[in-house]
This record gives C-alpha cells, structure tokens and sequence, in this order.
C-alpha cells in the first residue's frame, strides 16, 4: 500500500491540518477567514500536492468520517440548546428572531424565483438552497446537517465554495448590520426595548472530563444508531431530521444538559469532517467554479439582501429599535458569536445574553427550516 493512502497516515495528516488551521485563525488574517474555511484550504493544498488522497482516489477512511462522524459531530452541538433558557432572551428578542427566520426563508425562495440558479446548479441548487436556508438561521450545524442527507459533502469544490461565499456575505452582513441602525435613525426615529440584564444561571465549563466523555461516547453512538434503524423502516423520514431531534431532546434532560465539553467534542469533529472537505477540491475542478461561483455569489447575497429588507421592514413596525434588530439579523445569519460582537459594539450589554439565546434556537429551527425549502424547491 502506498503511504498517503495509509488509513492511520492520512488520519495524522488531517488532525494535524486542524492543529495548523486553529493556530492560523488566531492570526490577523486568520481572524477573518476562520478556522472552519483555514481547515479546508490547508487540506486541499496537501491533496493538490498527492501527499493525501483527494476527490479522484478516495479512501474508505474519507466515507467512514462523511457517515459517523460529521451525523454524530451535529448531534453534539446541538446538546447546547436548552430550549426552557430561550424565555429569558424575552419577546421581543424571540419574536424578531421568527421573523428574521421566516425572512430567510422567503428570501430564499424569492431569489430562487428571480435568480433561477437551478439553472446553472441543476439538482444542487435545491440542496444549497436547504443548507443556505439553515446555516441563515441558525448557523454551520444546520448547513452541514442538510448537506450531509445528500451527501453534498461529496461535491468537495461546490461545496467548499458554498462555504466560502457564505463567508463573504456574512462578513459583508455584519458590515451591513453595524450600518443600518444608525443609517435609519436619520430617517425613522427608534426606541430602545427594554430587556432585563439577565446573567447566565447555567455558565458552561467546557473542560471535557472522563465521566462526561464516556457518556457522551455512548450518546452520541446510541443517536447515530438510533436514527439510522429509523432511516432504514420509514426512509420518509430523512436520518439527519431524526439525530438531530434526538439531540435537542436529550439538551432539555438536565443529566445531559450538564455534561461538559459536548461543543469542544463536537467542533472538533466538524473540524475533521471539513478537512476532509478540503481533500476533495481537486484544482482541475476548480475551473467548474466560474459561472457556477458568480450565479451561486448573486443567489446567496440576494437572498440575504431581502432576509435584510423583511425584517427591518416587518421588525421595525413591531418593534422601533434598530439595535435589536441589528443584533437578531446577524443572530440568523451570522450565528450568536457575531450577534454579541454587535451587542458589545452598540453598547448594548442587556442583550449579550437573549443574543446568544436566539442563536441557539436558530440551530434548533434551521434544520428543520433547511429540509423543508429542500422538499418546497
């Protein structure tokens, strides 16, 4: 057997483009591609170079990570939505989130309709457009959740450029988002919406130990097994759906829901499930990219644009506070880490908490939300 074709040798390989990425992220130019778009790029460089399989001379070892561990890598991160603290965001905060939700929604369906990128995308176009509906409303769980079903992680360029001009947009967003509230005030006078300061009862220590480790083992293969004895009798029902439902279940039963480093556990497999990613862009399908990256680049900003337009519209004669609504919108589609940078920038500390709130129900809804745009389109 040859070397980069050794199981143990390309696993090594791959670990260690993670180690690489998570140092490169805390770079000045590393802070703003991410660690999640570093793994892929440092990945596909080493598969260009033949010094891993890539696209072309696959390896079971690539299969086996796409099967169990990206699935069970999902159902970790969602074992952090506690859906009984999301009452503690408030209803403003909690109404601007459905609407936000439901703007994403429609925004990708109107852009579907206007853009017509099934024509250039073809079958993938209704896929992207589930994953984009769900990575713009809750975040990278529920993209990869509806990927996974269809196995789009297989298209290895496609979908490592979907990421990457996911990463454009949500970087423009957030441009657009500490803009507008200032913008709109010279034309619609706003009002702040109270929400009280409430601190965090259930302050998370990620320190993953032995006791939390062989229960979180077990769980995560029990949801895995679970959900694919499931797929096999009722096929109806997609298997991502089911471990994912399991998953926010089992985060409302407080045993679980105390278990530590369930996030660390789970955005490290993510992070191994995207090198693999990156093995498969092969360059000489890059070229495929031209008119498919521009069409999926209009597509993907126009639905954004009008997920923008709705919800400043809709939310702003609900509720007259440009902050909040700022805050939500980036809550959708950009996740809460980028919704408490905004907080934290409009001096807004009563909203760092129902920030991060809204962002767990957003990767409790975008699944759901992603799979059902999927079946509409």
């Amino acid at each position: 057997m040859n070397i980069t074709e050794n199981p143990v040798y390309v696993l090594l390989m791959l670990l260690g483009m993670v180690i690489l990425a998570v140092y490169a992220a805390k770079t000045k130019l590393g802070k703003k591609l991410g660690v999640a778009l570093i793994v892929i790029l440092f990945t596909a460089v080493i598969a260009n170079l033949k010094l891993i399989p890539s696209a072309s001379n696959s390896i079971p070892l690539y299969s086996g990570i796409f099967t169990y561990l990206a699935p069970i890598s999902i159902f970790y991160l969602l074992l952090n939505v506690n859906l009984s603290s999301i009452k503690k965001a408030g209803a403003p905060m909690i109404i601007l989130f459905i609407i936000g939700s439901l703007a994403t929604t429609l925004g990708i369906l109107i852009s579907w309709y206007l853009i017509s990128p099934q024509e250039v995308l073809g079958d993938d176009a209704s896929i992207i457009a589930g994953m984009l509906t769900g990575t713009y409303t809750g975040g990278s769980v529920n993209f990869n959740a509806v990927a996974l079903e269809y196995n789009f992680q297989e298209r290895g360029v496609l979908y490592a450029g979907t990421i990457a001009i996911d990463n454009v947009v949500t970087t423009l967003w957030i441009i657009v988002t500490l803009a507008f509230p200032a913008l709109l005030r010279k034309f619609w006078k706003d009002k702040k919406i109270s929400t009280p300061d409430k601190t965090s009862d259930t302050e998370e220590n990620e320190t993953l130990n032995f006791h939390s480790l062989m229960w979180l083992l077990f769980l995560g293969l029990a949801a895995y097994f679970a959900s694919d004895l499931l797929a096999t009798y009722v096929p109806q029902i997609p298997s991502m759906i089911t471990i994912s439902t399991l998953g926010i279940i089992l985060a409302q039963i407080p045993f679980v829901s105390k278990l530590k480093g369930s996030q660390t556990l789970g955005l490290y497999l993510v992070y191994i499930f995207l090198a693999v990613i990156g093995a498969y862009c092969e360059l000489s399908a890059v070229v495929e990219l031209k008119t498919i990256g521009l069409t999926l680049l209009g597509f993907t900003a126009f639905a954004v644009f009008l997920h923008g337009i709705l919800t400043i519209l809709f939310g702003g004669l609900i509720y007259k506070d440009w902050d909040m609504i700022a805050i939500v919108s980036q809550a959708n589609i950009g996740g809460g880490t980028t919704a408490i940078a905004l907080a934290e920038t409009f001096k807004r500390k009563e909203l760092l908490l129902p920030a991060i709130l809204v962002g767990s129900l957003g990767n409790a809804v975008g699944t759901y939300l992603g799979f059902m745009v999927v079946y509409i389109l």
